[in-house]
């Protein structure tokens, strides 16, 4: 198997097929399931609004080492 050069400068790009974090809403505290991309860099941040109450939240998720990613949802208000 040839290994693909772009591996070596986005590491994340197709890691992890599928991946997705349960999120509370900073708002009305229901919890939504949000699909990340492991390829949009491993610090991103956007805004994303809530699915039950469509307020916007604003997101930011760091993708670890490992593959791992860790999310932050906040309000507007900080």
């Amino acid at each position: 198997m040839t290994r693909d050069p772009l591996d070596e400068s986005f590491p994340l790009g197709d890691g992890v097929a599928d991946a997705a974090a349960h999120v509370d809403c900073p708002y009305c505290g229901a919890e939504v399931e949000l699909p990340l991309d492991p390829g949009g860099g491993a610090i991103q941040r956007y805004v994303e609004d809530c699915e039950v109450c469509c307020r916007p939240w604003q997101l930011t998720v760091r993708w670890g080492p490992s593959g791992a990613a860790t999310v932050e949802a906040r309000t507007d208000e900080g």
